[in-house]
């Protein structure tokens, strides 16, 4: 397979992504996010990449997350998206920061009552006495909002300001086809096909 860069890696994503929202079975928002602790150990992660446009890519967390202390302290991020079905994968790298409130409002706003119960009765990363004290909590969140569920002050949405976004597809004998995007001083792209 060969790619058609053209000049704006957004389009490009955009384009690739339709397909996998036909090719793939499961998830194909599903991203492997990699943030690095104060030693510079990496740790990664599978969330789900919620939005895009040409300002950034969103997910959304528990601020209170390990994940989420990573991604503050260090304001750095990096993430891939692999389609295996469509034999793609895509690679961003950027700074991180938290999105608006009002974007995490209504990001929080399209989730289902349940998610947003558990967003509330979860301590995310942190250790859980049992299962019974996770249900134990969902039954109180579930009792204090009876009906509306609003966001929780310690959840809500982060940004990733590419710097760079590499797109690969697979190629017969692994001679993949691959192109990088690299963030000029102007806000524009540099673009450049890459060996195998």
């Amino acid at each position: 397979m060969q790619i058609e860069a053209g000049t704006n890696p957004f389009t490009l994503f955009d384009s690739w992504y339709k397909e996998a929202v036909e090719a793939e079975i499961n998830d194909p928002d599903a991203i492997a996010l990699a943030s690095v602790n104060a030693d510079g150990m990496p740790s990664v992660r599978m969330v789900l990449l919620r939005q895009w446009s040409d300002e950034g890519f969103f997910f959304f967390t528990n601020y209170e997350s390990r994940k989420a202390g990573e991604l503050v302290a260090t304001g750095k991020a990096a993430f891939c998206l692999h389609w295996k079905s469509l034999r793609r994968q895509i690679r961003v790298t950027g700074e991180v920061s938290k999105a608006s409130a009002e974007r995490s409002d209504a990001y929080f706003a399209s989730r289902g009552r349940g998610s947003r119960i558990g967003a509330w009765a979860s301590e995310q990363s942190r250790p859980l006495e049992s299962r019974e004290a996770l249900a134990t909590a969902v039954a109180e969140v579930e009792q204090r909002f009876p009906d509306d569920v609003p966001r929780p002050p310690h959840w809500g949405g982060f940004m990733i300001v590419p710097q760079e976004i590499e797109f690969w597809a697979d190629g017969e004998h692994r001679l993949h086809d691959r192109f990088r995007f690299t963030r000029d001083g102007d806000g524009g792209w540099d673009i450049q096909r890459l060996n195998p």
